[in-house]
């Protein structure tokens, strides 16, 4: 599968490998069993695994659960190491950039068709898909080319978080 492909599965859903918000760690573990690090918050209060590209975070409990995530889709254009361990453990094969007019494209083929809110984030644009929980930080600088980092019009990361619940 591509990268692009994934992310046309991953942003409707907020699933990733079967796992997304509220995820346990050991449910983590049998989805992604590929080389990672651990960061404890001070006083155990929070969890960062970091596989790479790839993080997500975990609040304690009973167990650690998970509250959000980032695919920080802008570390492959100068490490393309990453992609290729990523593709090796999961079989999704990332490009060292990914253009957000491909994913579009991509998701305009696999209903449903998230609906974006948009908004201006000084160099950036970041389409919400609120349904999912799922932003995508898009590259909105004119002059940015690629090279060794993204350039215009490319995906610069993909995060999820956890919904706020009413009170």
């Amino acid at each position: 599968m591509t990268g692009i492909e994934f992310l046309a599965s991953f942003i409707p859903t907020g699933r990733l490998h079967g796992i997304g918000i509220g995820s346990t760690l050991a449910e983590v573990d049998r989805a992604l069993p590929d080389r990672h690090v651990d960061v404890v918050g001070e006083g155990g209060v929070s969890l960062r695994r970091d596989y790479g590209f790839v993080e997500f975070y975990f609040n304690p409990g009973q167990e650690w659960v998970m509250s959000g995530g980032s695919i920080e889709l802008h570390r492959l254009a100068n490490a393309p190491e990453l992609a290729a361990r990523w593709a090796a453990s999961t079989g999704v094969g990332f490009a060292p950039y990914t253009a957000w007019a491909e994913v579009l494209q991509a998701l305009s083929r696999t209903p449903p068709v998230p609906e974006f809110t948009l908004s201006d984030q000084g160099g950036f644009l970041e389409y919400r898909a609120e349904e999912s929980c799922v932003s995508v930080l898009v590259v909105d600088d004119e002059e940015e080319e690629r090279g060794c980092h993204v350039g215009h019009g490319d995906v610069w990361s993909v995060s999820l978080w956890a919904p706020v619940r009413a009170r």
